[in-house]
């Protein structure tokens, strides 16, 4: 392994007396965004509570250097009222400096109204099973987010969907191009190996795929889209295969092709999950991924009924949370 790839062990991070005020500080701006109703620091029932609840699936501790409070603020500050955690592999931090496992596990203890959490590990390790698996029995709900240079029918992923199918969890998984989960055009070959597993496709190659005419070296097509395209048929064809709409590559795809999305979002509305995959610190305004793909979904949603299952019932059955998330 270069040492270049390698990521800095990551501490557990718990709210300091000085996260505490920050979040405290930070928290009151969102009182006046419009998107929260109530703000305390402790967990309470109804904290918080928005008008809708929203469940975003990606999100990351100490991404790009982010407190727990500023990521507390920025999911409060979006409208989120539940967040899942996915911690990084040891030796990459999924390229952005996100923590691992040991720093998902007690943000998620100490507010578990807010936050749930999966369990992630390189899966080519020999010790990626026996990590994976601790965390999984702490209450992991899932596992990912897979993003390592491996193909994604590989020997070494599926030990990753073989842990998944005795646990009973999805599978998040970042698909690029060259890079991350290679080979994508083989991937109905897991689905069908795997049909009780649930896999969650996300990244440039997943959502550049909606297009039948895609080239797949391109990252961020801006293009019109033709309906039809790999990631289309799975989504189709593959019950056991969902998407999830975060970072720059979701935002994309919504926004290139209005008119096509809005027919994208009916008809798989039963398959799509909003996600923010954003290191903002703010929670709102033009820098903010999740903000704007929030947007997006309001705007493109074919119905109500429809932008509902995307910002919450989906993931909320899915993932099998509980009542109050």
């Amino acid at each position: 392994m270069s040492a270049a790839l390698e990521a800095p062990p990551h501490e557990t991070r718990v709210l300091s007396r000085r996260d505490f005020i920050t979040l405290s500080s930070l928290a009151a701006v969102s009182v006046f965004s419009g998107c929260v109703t109530r703000e305390t620091v402790n967990e309470s029932p109804g904290e918080y509570a928005t008008a809708e609840p929203i469940i975003d699936i990606h999100q990351h501790t100490n991404y790009a250097g982010r407190t727990d409070a500023e990521l507390i603020a920025h999911q409060r500050a979006l409208g989120v009222t539940h967040s899942i955690l996915l911690p990084a592999g040891r030796y990459f931090g999924l390229e952005a400096g996100c923590g691992g496992n040991d720093t998902v596990l007690p943000l998620a203890r100490k507010f578990p109204r807010q936050f749930s959490f999966f369990a992630n590990e390189v899966p080519y390790l020999d010790e990626a099973d026996r990590e994976i698996r601790k965390y999984l029995r702490r209450g992991a709900i899932g596992i990912g987010e897979q993003k390592f240079q491996v193909d994604c029918d590989s020997p070494a992923f599926q030990r990753i969907a073989d842990l998944a199918a005795e646990f009973n969890v999805p599978v998040l998984m970042h698909f690029q191009h060259d890079r991350y989960n290679t080979e994508f055009a083989r991937f109905h070959k897991v689905l069908e190996k795997y049909p009780r597993v649930n896999f969650i496709g996300h990244a440039q190659t997943w959502w550049a795929n909606i297009d039948k005419d895609h080239s797949q070296p391109q990252l961020y097509p801006k293009t019109p889209v033709t309906p039809g395209g790999l990631t289309d048929k799975l989504l189709r064809d593959y019950p056991n295969i969902y998407g999830d709409t975060s970072a720059g590559s979701g935002l994309n795809a919504f926004t290139r092709d209005e008119a096509h999305m809005r027919d994208f979002l009916a008809r798989h509305q039963d398959k799509l999950l909003y996600g923010s995959d954003c290191d903002d610190k703010i929670g709102t305004g033009p820098k903010c991924q999740g903000a704007q793909i929030l947007a997006a979904i309001h705007r493109l949603a074919p119905s109500k009924a429809i932008e509902r299952k995307i910002l919450h019932g989906n993931a909320k059955k899915l993932l099998r949370l509980p009542a109050s998330a």
